[in-house]
């Protein structure tokens, strides 16, 4: 994290940097005599995000109270892995889940009718996927 805070501090001042650059050559560019203020306002609005980015990673790096693995040079790839939770392997529900999300913004944008359709199919999924342990084989 610490690789992390340092690269979101430099990128906050090259797009400071970047946007005072652009603001003084906007200004003088076609004797025009004012800066282009879209790009100008932007790029600092994209500084200070990296700022708040960094100020908040640098946080949280300070709070845990040590070192993550991926942070030191001596560790191992084992030492990072967490548990991320259960997956089911075969499962068929979550593309019958995405099918439907994928039909309910084609009737978004086709016709509105599809999105009836696709809000059945979708809760329809939905009960599968989230009772699938619940019944058949995988019953516990």
């Amino acid at each position: 994290m610490r690789t992390n805070v340092v690269l979101f501090w430099v990128l906050a001042v090259f797009f400071l940097l970047s946007a005072a650059v652009y603001g003084v050559w906007t200004f003088f560019a076609d004797g025009n005599n004012h800066p282009e203020w879209v790009g100008t306002v932007s790029m600092a609005l994209s500084a200070i995000l990296a700022g708040f980015i960094a100020f908040y990673v640098g946080r949280v790096h300070s709070a845990q109270g040590g070192e993550l693995p991926e942070d030191r040079v001596d560790a191992n790839i084992d030492d990072g892995d967490a548990e991320l939770g259960f997956f089911s392997p075969w499962s068929w529900w979550p593309i019958l889940l995405a099918g439907s999300a994928a039909l309910l913004f084609l009737g978004l944008a086709v016709g509105f009718w599809i999105c009836f359709i696709a809000l059945g199919v979708g809760i329809i999924s939905l009960v599968g996927w989230v009772f699938e342990y619940y019944r058949g084989n995988f019953a516990r």
